[in-house]
């Protein structure tokens, strides 16, 4: 492919553009690492009664328990204080 001077410099500084980006991805970690059954049961609940609704619900249970971990946590705190 022939390029004029200006397309090379412009396809040069695109390519310089996409190798930065490339190299400031930080990897996807999830959260949370469901086992293939819950997954499969989220989805087919998703379907069901429709993300957000499966969203709610999951972001509640989890609020809850992480609500219990809080409060042990400052029982411990207490414990340790006395």
């Amino acid at each position: 492919m022939k390029a004029t001077e200006i397309e090379s410099k412009q396809f040069d500084k695109a390519l310089d553009t996409f190798i930065e980006l490339y190299n400031n991805l930080e990897p996807d970690v999830p959260l949370i690492q469901f086992t293939n059954d819950v997954v499969e049961q989220i989805e087919a609940a998703k379907q069901a009664y429709g993300e957000e609704v499966i969203h709610e619900k999951i972001n509640s249970i989890v609020r809850e328990a992480l609500s219990w971990t809080t409060l042990t946590k400052e029982m411990q705190e207490m414990d340790a204080q006395e």
